[in-house]
Protein backbone atom coordinates (compact mmCIF):
# COMPACT_ATOMS: atom_id res chain seq x y z
CA UNK A 1 0.00 0.00 0.00
CA UNK A 2 1.54 3.26 -1.15
CA UNK A 3 0.72 6.78 0.01
CA UNK A 4 -1.74 8.47 -2.35
CA UNK A 5 -1.73 12.27 -2.20
CA UNK A 6 -4.56 14.69 -2.98
CA UNK A 7 -4.84 18.47 -2.72
CA UNK A 8 -7.80 20.85 -2.21
CA UNK A 9 -9.58 23.40 -4.42
CA UNK A 10 -10.69 26.46 -2.38
CA UNK A 11 -13.90 27.15 -4.30
CA UNK A 12 -15.15 29.35 -1.46
CA UNK A 13 -12.15 31.65 -1.71
CA UNK A 14 -8.54 31.53 -0.56
CA UNK A 15 -5.94 33.73 1.07
CA UNK A 16 -3.05 34.20 3.46
CA UNK A 17 -5.34 33.95 6.48
CA UNK A 18 -7.55 31.53 8.40
CA UNK A 19 -10.34 34.10 8.54
CA UNK A 20 -13.34 32.79 6.63
CA UNK A 21 -14.77 35.63 4.56
CA UNK A 22 -18.21 33.96 4.56
CA UNK A 23 -18.92 33.26 8.20
CA UNK A 24 -19.29 34.37 11.79
CA UNK A 25 -20.38 37.96 11.40
CA UNK A 26 -20.73 40.83 8.97
CA UNK A 27 -17.43 42.50 9.91
CA UNK A 28 -15.21 39.51 9.25
CA UNK A 29 -12.95 39.91 6.23
CA UNK A 30 -13.63 43.60 5.57
CA UNK A 31 -10.11 44.65 6.47
CA UNK A 32 -8.38 41.31 6.08
CA UNK A 33 -5.59 41.40 3.54
CA UNK A 34 -4.72 38.71 1.03
CA UNK A 35 -8.19 37.31 0.29
CA UNK A 36 -8.56 35.74 -3.17
CA UNK A 37 -11.77 35.09 -5.06
CA UNK A 38 -12.34 31.60 -6.47
CA UNK A 39 -12.39 32.55 -10.14
CA UNK A 40 -11.60 29.95 -12.78
CA UNK A 41 -8.18 31.44 -13.56
CA UNK A 42 -6.98 31.13 -9.96
CA UNK A 43 -8.47 27.68 -9.44
CA UNK A 44 -6.83 26.55 -12.68
CA UNK A 45 -3.46 27.67 -11.31
CA UNK A 46 -3.97 25.45 -8.27
CA UNK A 47 -5.19 22.50 -10.33
CA UNK A 48 -2.24 22.74 -12.72
CA UNK A 49 0.20 23.03 -9.82
CA UNK A 50 -1.31 19.97 -8.13
CA UNK A 51 -1.02 17.97 -11.34
CA UNK A 52 2.56 19.07 -11.96
CA UNK A 53 3.66 18.33 -8.40
CA UNK A 54 2.33 14.77 -8.44
CA UNK A 55 -0.97 14.96 -6.56
CA UNK A 56 -3.46 12.39 -7.81
CA UNK A 57 -6.66 14.39 -7.28
CA UNK A 58 -8.11 17.55 -5.79
CA UNK A 59 -11.03 17.64 -3.37
CA UNK A 60 -13.73 20.19 -4.18
CA UNK A 61 -16.12 21.05 -1.31
CA UNK A 62 -19.89 21.37 -1.26
CA UNK A 63 -22.16 23.89 0.45
CA UNK A 64 -23.87 27.23 0.08
CA UNK A 65 -20.58 29.00 0.84
CA UNK A 66 -18.70 27.75 -2.24
CA UNK A 67 -19.08 27.25 -5.96
CA UNK A 68 -20.84 24.12 -7.22
CA UNK A 69 -18.33 21.26 -7.30
CA UNK A 70 -19.68 19.45 -10.37
CA UNK A 71 -19.66 22.50 -12.64
CA UNK A 72 -16.36 23.90 -11.38
CA UNK A 73 -14.39 20.70 -11.74
CA UNK A 74 -15.69 19.73 -15.17
CA UNK A 75 -14.55 23.18 -16.32
CA UNK A 76 -11.13 22.66 -14.72
CA UNK A 77 -10.82 19.29 -16.43
CA UNK A 78 -10.31 21.27 -19.63
CA UNK A 79 -7.22 22.91 -18.07
CA UNK A 80 -5.58 19.66 -16.91
CA UNK A 81 -4.68 16.28 -18.37
CA UNK A 82 -4.26 13.63 -15.64
CA UNK A 83 -5.58 15.24 -12.48
CA UNK A 84 -8.64 13.59 -10.93
CA UNK A 85 -11.42 15.49 -9.18
CA UNK A 86 -12.82 14.36 -5.83
CA UNK A 87 -16.25 15.96 -6.14
CA UNK A 88 -18.13 16.47 -2.88
CA UNK A 89 -21.91 16.38 -3.03
CA UNK A 90 -24.88 15.89 -0.70
CA UNK A 91 -27.29 12.99 -1.13
CA UNK A 92 -30.90 14.05 -0.88
CA UNK A 93 -30.43 17.24 -2.85
CA UNK A 94 -30.75 15.45 -6.17
CA UNK A 95 -32.18 12.19 -7.45
CA UNK A 96 -29.85 9.19 -7.00
CA UNK A 97 -30.59 8.09 -10.57
CA UNK A 98 -29.68 11.55 -11.84
CA UNK A 99 -26.50 11.50 -9.73
CA UNK A 100 -25.55 8.14 -11.24
CA UNK A 101 -26.15 9.56 -14.73
CA UNK A 102 -24.12 12.70 -13.98
CA UNK A 103 -21.22 10.59 -12.72
CA UNK A 104 -21.32 8.38 -15.81
CA UNK A 105 -21.34 11.40 -18.12
CA UNK A 106 -18.52 13.02 -16.14
CA UNK A 107 -16.37 9.91 -16.50
CA UNK A 108 -16.79 9.91 -20.27
CA UNK A 109 -16.17 13.65 -20.63
CA UNK A 110 -13.00 13.53 -18.51
CA UNK A 111 -11.83 10.05 -19.52
CA UNK A 112 -12.20 8.58 -16.06
CA UNK A 113 -11.07 11.39 -13.76
CA UNK A 114 -13.99 11.45 -11.28
CA UNK A 115 -13.92 10.44 -7.61
CA UNK A 116 -16.94 11.03 -5.37
CA UNK A 117 -16.98 12.42 -1.83
CA UNK A 118 -20.37 11.78 -0.23
CA UNK A 119 -21.21 14.44 2.39
CA UNK A 120 -24.34 13.52 4.35
CA UNK A 121 -24.32 16.84 6.23
CA UNK A 122 -23.98 17.50 9.95
CA UNK A 123 -25.45 21.01 10.14
CA UNK A 124 -29.24 21.22 10.00
CA UNK A 125 -29.16 24.98 9.36
CA UNK A 126 -27.03 24.41 6.27
CA UNK A 127 -29.29 21.56 5.12
CA UNK A 128 -32.37 23.75 5.50
CA UNK A 129 -30.84 26.28 3.11
CA UNK A 130 -31.22 23.55 0.52
CA UNK A 131 -34.76 22.77 1.66
CA UNK A 132 -33.77 19.61 3.52
CA UNK A 133 -35.45 19.17 6.91
CA UNK A 134 -34.46 15.63 7.91
CA UNK A 135 -32.68 15.18 11.22
CA UNK A 136 -29.12 13.87 11.55
CA UNK A 137 -29.76 10.13 11.74
CA UNK A 138 -32.48 10.17 9.09
CA UNK A 139 -30.04 11.85 6.72
CA UNK A 140 -27.70 8.89 7.09
CA UNK A 141 -30.61 6.50 6.49
CA UNK A 142 -31.33 8.39 3.28
CA UNK A 143 -27.66 8.30 2.26
CA UNK A 144 -27.70 4.51 2.71
CA UNK A 145 -30.64 4.22 0.30
CA UNK A 146 -29.18 6.82 -2.08
CA UNK A 147 -25.92 4.91 -2.50
CA UNK A 148 -27.78 1.63 -2.91
CA UNK A 149 -29.66 3.15 -5.84
CA UNK A 150 -26.55 4.73 -7.37
CA UNK A 151 -24.60 1.48 -7.27
CA UNK A 152 -27.63 -0.43 -8.55
CA UNK A 153 -28.13 1.92 -11.48
CA UNK A 154 -24.45 1.62 -12.40
CA UNK A 155 -24.90 -2.12 -13.03
CA UNK A 156 -26.06 -1.40 -16.56
CA UNK A 157 -29.57 -2.80 -16.49
CA UNK A 158 -32.91 -1.58 -15.11
CA UNK A 159 -32.82 -1.42 -11.32
CA UNK A 160 -35.76 -1.29 -8.91
CA UNK A 161 -35.56 0.03 -5.37
CA UNK A 162 -38.32 0.58 -2.85
CA UNK A 163 -37.33 2.20 0.45
CA UNK A 164 -38.46 4.82 2.93
CA UNK A 165 -36.81 7.67 1.01
CA UNK A 166 -36.61 6.47 -2.60
CA UNK A 167 -38.95 4.52 -4.83
CA UNK A 168 -37.28 3.79 -8.17
CA UNK A 169 -38.65 1.67 -11.02
CA UNK A 170 -36.21 0.59 -13.71
CA UNK A 171 -33.49 3.11 -12.91
CA UNK A 172 -30.51 2.99 -15.26
CA UNK A 173 -27.95 5.02 -17.16
CA UNK A 174 -27.56 4.68 -20.92
CA UNK A 175 -23.92 3.68 -20.35
CA UNK A 176 -22.46 2.82 -16.93
CA UNK A 177 -19.39 4.80 -15.86
CA UNK A 178 -16.07 3.31 -16.83
CA UNK A 179 -14.33 3.09 -14.48
CA UNK A 180 -16.89 3.20 -11.68
CA UNK A 181 -15.91 6.19 -9.49
CA UNK A 182 -14.47 5.40 -6.08
CA UNK A 183 -16.71 6.61 -3.25
CA UNK A 184 -15.08 8.50 -0.36
CA UNK A 185 -17.26 8.76 2.72
CA UNK A 186 -16.83 10.27 6.20
CA UNK A 187 -18.80 10.29 9.42
CA UNK A 188 -18.00 9.70 13.08
CA UNK A 189 -21.46 9.04 14.50
CA UNK A 190 -23.04 5.63 15.21
CA UNK A 191 -25.43 6.36 12.34
CA UNK A 192 -22.57 6.91 9.90
CA UNK A 193 -20.47 3.81 10.56
CA UNK A 194 -22.78 1.15 9.06
CA UNK A 195 -23.35 3.29 5.95
CA UNK A 196 -19.60 3.59 5.43
CA UNK A 197 -19.19 -0.15 5.92
CA UNK A 198 -21.81 -0.95 3.27
CA UNK A 199 -20.89 1.61 0.61
CA UNK A 200 -17.53 3.36 1.02
CA UNK A 201 -14.47 2.47 -0.98
CA UNK A 202 -12.46 4.91 1.15
CA UNK A 203 -13.47 5.98 4.65
CA UNK A 204 -12.22 9.52 5.21
CA UNK A 205 -11.54 10.93 8.68
CA UNK A 206 -10.44 14.36 9.82
CA UNK A 207 -6.95 14.72 11.27
CA UNK A 208 -7.07 13.51 14.85
CA UNK A 209 -4.05 12.19 16.79
CA UNK A 210 -2.93 8.75 15.60
CA UNK A 211 -4.44 6.81 18.51
CA UNK A 212 -7.89 8.26 17.79
CA UNK A 213 -7.49 7.63 14.07
CA UNK A 214 -6.62 4.00 14.82
CA UNK A 215 -9.81 3.65 16.86
CA UNK A 216 -11.84 4.85 13.87
CA UNK A 217 -10.02 2.54 11.48
CA UNK A 218 -10.62 -0.46 13.75
CA UNK A 219 -14.30 0.50 14.11
CA UNK A 220 -15.01 0.84 10.40
CA UNK A 221 -12.91 -2.17 9.49
CA UNK A 222 -14.87 -4.39 11.88
CA UNK A 223 -18.20 -3.10 10.56
CA UNK A 224 -17.07 -3.69 6.97
CA UNK A 225 -15.98 -7.23 7.77
CA UNK A 226 -19.51 -7.99 8.97
CA UNK A 227 -20.75 -6.80 5.57
CA UNK A 228 -18.19 -8.98 3.78
CA UNK A 229 -16.40 -5.89 2.45
CA UNK A 230 -12.97 -4.29 2.64
CA UNK A 231 -12.72 -0.53 3.12
CA UNK A 232 -9.60 1.56 2.59
CA UNK A 233 -8.81 4.65 4.63
CA UNK A 234 -7.95 8.30 4.13
CA UNK A 235 -7.31 11.37 6.25
CA UNK A 236 -8.06 15.05 5.72
CA UNK A 237 -5.36 17.46 6.95
CA UNK A 238 -3.91 20.91 6.36
CA UNK A 239 -0.15 21.30 6.02
CA UNK A 240 2.46 23.92 6.85
CA UNK A 241 5.79 22.50 5.72
CA UNK A 242 9.01 24.51 5.49
CA UNK A 243 12.75 23.99 5.12
CA UNK A 244 13.07 24.24 8.90
CA UNK A 245 10.72 23.47 11.76
CA UNK A 246 11.16 27.00 13.13
CA UNK A 247 9.99 28.53 9.84
CA UNK A 248 6.93 26.29 9.77
CA UNK A 249 5.87 27.16 13.31
CA UNK A 250 6.49 30.84 12.63
CA UNK A 251 4.04 30.59 9.72
CA UNK A 252 1.48 28.81 11.90
CA UNK A 253 1.75 31.49 14.56
CA UNK A 254 1.40 34.23 11.95
CA UNK A 255 -1.92 32.71 10.86
CA UNK A 256 -3.15 33.24 14.43
CA UNK A 257 -2.32 36.95 14.29
CA UNK A 258 -5.52 37.67 12.35
CA UNK A 259 -7.66 36.03 15.02
CA UNK A 260 -8.85 38.16 17.90
CA UNK A 261 -10.83 36.70 20.79
CA UNK A 262 -14.18 37.89 19.42
CA UNK A 263 -13.56 36.20 16.07
CA UNK A 264 -12.66 32.92 17.77
CA UNK A 265 -15.64 33.11 20.14
CA UNK A 266 -18.06 33.74 17.26
CA UNK A 267 -16.62 30.87 15.25
CA UNK A 268 -16.72 28.47 18.19
CA UNK A 269 -20.34 29.36 18.96
CA UNK A 270 -21.37 28.72 15.35
CA UNK A 271 -19.41 25.48 15.08
CA UNK A 272 -20.73 24.30 18.43
CA UNK A 273 -24.26 24.26 17.04
CA UNK A 274 -23.35 21.61 14.46
CA UNK A 275 -24.88 18.16 14.87
CA UNK A 276 -21.76 16.58 13.40
CA UNK A 277 -19.97 14.20 15.77
CA UNK A 278 -16.80 14.71 13.74
CA UNK A 279 -17.08 18.48 14.22
CA UNK A 280 -17.51 18.02 17.94
CA UNK A 281 -14.38 15.87 18.04
CA UNK A 282 -12.49 18.64 16.23
CA UNK A 283 -13.64 21.22 18.78
CA UNK A 284 -12.62 19.01 21.68
CA UNK A 285 -9.02 18.96 20.43
CA UNK A 286 -8.46 22.60 21.42
CA UNK A 287 -11.49 23.60 23.53
CA UNK A 288 -11.61 27.03 21.87
CA UNK A 289 -8.31 28.05 23.46
CA UNK A 290 -5.05 29.19 21.86
CA UNK A 291 -3.11 27.33 24.56
CA UNK A 292 -1.46 24.00 23.71
CA UNK A 293 -2.57 23.88 20.09
CA UNK A 294 0.11 21.32 19.29
CA UNK A 295 -2.01 18.34 20.35
CA UNK A 296 0.49 15.73 19.12
CA UNK A 297 3.99 16.16 17.72
CA UNK A 298 3.64 18.31 14.58
CA UNK A 299 -0.18 18.15 14.72
CA UNK A 300 -1.62 21.65 15.23
CA UNK A 301 -5.27 22.40 15.99
CA UNK A 302 -5.14 26.13 15.24
CA UNK A 303 -7.16 25.90 12.02
CA UNK A 304 -10.15 24.59 13.95
CA UNK A 305 -10.35 27.72 16.08
CA UNK A 306 -12.23 29.48 13.28
CA UNK A 307 -12.87 26.96 10.50
CA UNK A 308 -15.26 24.07 10.38
CA UNK A 309 -14.47 20.62 9.05
CA UNK A 310 -10.84 19.58 9.02
CA UNK A 311 -9.32 21.62 11.83
CA UNK A 312 -5.78 20.32 12.17
CA UNK A 313 -2.54 20.83 10.27
CA UNK A 314 0.75 19.01 10.01
CA UNK A 315 3.37 21.62 10.93
CA UNK A 316 7.12 21.20 10.76
CA UNK A 317 10.10 20.66 8.54
CA UNK A 318 9.60 18.61 5.41
CA UNK A 319 11.11 15.59 7.15
CA UNK A 320 8.91 16.03 10.23
CA UNK A 321 5.74 16.28 8.14
CA UNK A 322 6.83 13.17 6.25
CA UNK A 323 7.35 11.43 9.63
CA UNK A 324 3.75 12.08 10.62
CA UNK A 325 2.44 10.92 7.24
CA UNK A 326 4.49 7.77 7.59
CA UNK A 327 3.06 7.24 11.08
CA UNK A 328 -0.54 7.53 9.85
CA UNK A 329 0.29 5.32 6.88
CA UNK A 330 1.55 2.62 9.24
CA UNK A 331 -1.93 2.60 10.83
CA UNK A 332 -3.51 1.82 7.46
CA UNK A 333 -4.14 5.30 6.04
CA UNK A 334 -3.63 5.25 2.27
CA UNK A 335 -5.19 8.50 1.02
CA UNK A 336 -3.99 11.89 2.32
CA UNK A 337 -6.26 14.79 1.31
CA UNK A 338 -4.26 17.93 2.09
CA UNK A 339 -4.61 21.70 1.93
CA UNK A 340 -3.00 24.91 3.16
CA UNK A 341 -3.36 28.70 3.20
CA UNK A 342 -2.93 29.92 0.56
CA UNK A 343 -3.48 26.76 -1.46
CA UNK A 344 -1.30 27.68 -4.43
CA UNK A 345 1.84 28.44 -2.42
CA UNK A 346 1.36 25.63 0.09
CA UNK A 347 0.96 23.11 -2.74
CA UNK A 348 4.48 24.03 -3.85
CA UNK A 349 5.91 23.95 -0.32
CA UNK A 350 4.55 20.45 0.18
CA UNK A 351 5.14 19.25 -3.36
CA UNK A 352 8.75 20.40 -3.55
CA UNK A 353 9.59 19.60 0.07
CA UNK A 354 7.60 16.68 1.45
CA UNK A 355 6.82 14.67 -1.68
CA UNK A 356 10.52 14.08 -2.50
CA UNK A 357 11.01 13.06 1.13
CA UNK A 358 8.20 10.51 0.85
CA UNK A 359 9.61 9.29 -2.45
CA UNK A 360 13.03 8.75 -0.87
CA UNK A 361 11.38 6.59 1.80
CA UNK A 362 9.71 4.41 -0.83
CA UNK A 363 6.18 5.42 0.21
CA UNK A 364 4.99 6.64 -3.20
CA UNK A 365 4.18 4.80 -6.40
CA UNK A 366 6.97 4.86 -9.00
CA UNK A 367 4.89 7.15 -11.24
CA UNK A 368 4.24 9.69 -8.46
CA UNK A 369 7.84 9.52 -7.30
CA UNK A 370 9.15 10.14 -10.81
CA UNK A 371 6.97 13.23 -11.25
CA UNK A 372 8.03 14.54 -7.85
CA UNK A 373 11.75 14.05 -8.31
CA UNK A 374 12.01 14.64 -12.04
CA UNK A 375 13.68 11.24 -12.46
CA UNK A 376 12.15 8.42 -14.51
CA UNK A 377 10.51 5.52 -12.71
CA UNK A 378 12.80 2.50 -12.38
CA UNK A 379 12.58 -0.01 -15.20
CA UNK A 380 11.64 -3.45 -13.97
CA UNK A 381 13.40 -6.18 -15.98
CA UNK A 382 12.27 -9.78 -15.78
CA UNK A 383 15.20 -12.11 -15.32
CA UNK A 384 15.19 -15.63 -16.74
CA UNK A 385 16.68 -18.58 -14.94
Amino acid sequence: MTVRLHWFLPTGGDGRTLVDRHAYGSNIGRETRGLRTPDIEYLAQIAKAAEQLGFEAVLTPTGTWCEDAWLTTVALAQHTERLKFLVAFRPGLLSPTLAAQMAATYQRLTRGRLLLNVVTGGDSAEQRRFGDHLDHDRRYERTDEFLSVVRGVWQGEPYDFHGDHYDVDGGLTSLPPDPVPEIFFGGSSPAAGPVAARHADVYLTWGEPPAQVKEKIDWIRSLAEREGRTVRFGIRLHTISRDSSADAWSTANRLLDDLDSDTIAAAQAALGRSESVGQRRMLELHGGSRDQLEIYPNLWAGVGLVRGGAGTALVGSHAEVADRIEEYHALGVEHFVLSGYPHLEEAYWFGEGVIPELAARGLLSPETASRATGRPAPLLVARGR
